[in-house]
């Protein structure tokens, strides 16, 4: 059984063959994201997932669709390409004929995810990429049950909101060849996003490590009673968080260093950097601190719902995009 003449028969803007489709396993927060941004750039999509319905996931279209369009998506006739499967059994199964890409996006557990890894590699053909968008666990862990094509198994971790952020990490397996991981890579950028290729494993992959570092001594600095809550998050979104979504930390260093760039910064700010670094301290999330942040953040945030927020981010984040797409190559 197939779902193209479900979900439509014109060739996607992409280059996708003409009785192909993406198909979503799994229809949270991030699977309905990569719904929208499949759909805005011509693809053909197969959802499956046993608690979402059909009219969850329009709902979710129709909330993100000017975000999308206003960054260069499409989403005309998008009812035409999309189909839900409730049924993650037969359903799911029948959902693998036409499928050319597939990209995962059920429960954080590693287990889950390993023996559905195995699962679709077993069934389905060779060249498909199997892509998981797991915030943390390692691809080989997501490939070890596999025995037909264990290196077409790779991470394609996004960022919430996934219709908004550009970023998706790429990660492969000890199996798994270059021009597969390239491969992932440019399917991610004909979407409109900005992948980058993380060439060891490691949990966490790239971004969340570095979101972990700056996390753990967030914590630690309201633990010890440094700063507050809101202070933290003020101390970055109008300090280095500013410079960091142009630039990034270290061509930001680059920069500080004047003419002298980054060897100039290094040599004269790399002593009391390597202090400061030294001084950093670990955080453990027991109940006392668990409640300091989540009371910090309820007074931050007082009477504001997180739709609102939400909003206020979102409209925020396509603007920023926007000025730095009209920027060209000027910044990375």
């Amino acid at each position: 059984m197939s779902f193209t003449g479900n979900i439509g028969s014109a060739a996607g803007r992409n280059g996708q063959r003409a009785d192909g489709h993406v198909l979503l396993v799994g229809g949270g927060v991030i699977g309905k994201g990569w719904a929208v941004q499949l759909l805005a750039h011509g693809h053909r999509v197969v959802l499956a997932d046993p608690a979402v319905g059909a009219d969850e996931v329009a709902r979710h279209v129709r909330q993100n669709r000017h975000a999308v369009e206003s960054l260069g998506g499409d989403l005309d006739g998008w009812e035409s390409r999309l189909h839900v499967v409730h049924d993650t059994g037969g359903g799911l199964e029948a959902a693998l004929d036409g499928a050319v890409w597939v990209q995962e996006s059920g429960p954080e557990d590693p287990g889950f995810k390993s023996r559905l890894a195995a699962w679709l590699d077993e069934r389905l053909s060779p060249e498909v990429v199997i892509a998981s968008s797991t915030s943390g666990t390692m691809p080989s862990a997501l490939a070890a049950e596999c025995t037909s094509a264990p290196g077409r198994v790779v991470v394609g971790h996004p960022f919430h909101p996934v219709p908004v952020i550009p970023l998706v990490e790429v990660v492969g397996n000890a199996h798994t060849a270059d021009e597969t991981a390239e491969r992932a890579c440019d399917f991610y950028r004909s979407l409109g996003k900005r992948p980058v290729r993380v060439r060891r494993e490691v949990p966490g992959h790239l971004a969340n490590r570095l979101q972990a570092a700056l996390w753990r001594e967030a914590y630690s600095l309201v633990e010890r009673g440094v700063a507050t809550v809101a202070d933290v998050d003020a101390a970055i979104t109008n300090g280095p968080g500013l410079r960091w979504a142009l630039l990034g930390p270290l061509l930001g260093q680059h920069l500080g260093g004047g003419p002298g760039g980054m060897a100039h910064t290094l040599e004269h700010l790399g002593p009391p950097a390597q202090e400061w670094m030294d001084d950093l301290r670990d955080a453990r999330l027991s109940p006392e601190l668990v409640s300091l942040l989540v009371d910090g953040v309820d007074r931050e945030v007082g009477d504001r719902g997180a739709d609102e927020l939400s909003a206020v981010r979102d409209a925020l984040l396509v603007r920023l995009l926007q000025d730095k797409r009209d920027a060209g190559r000027s910044l990375p």
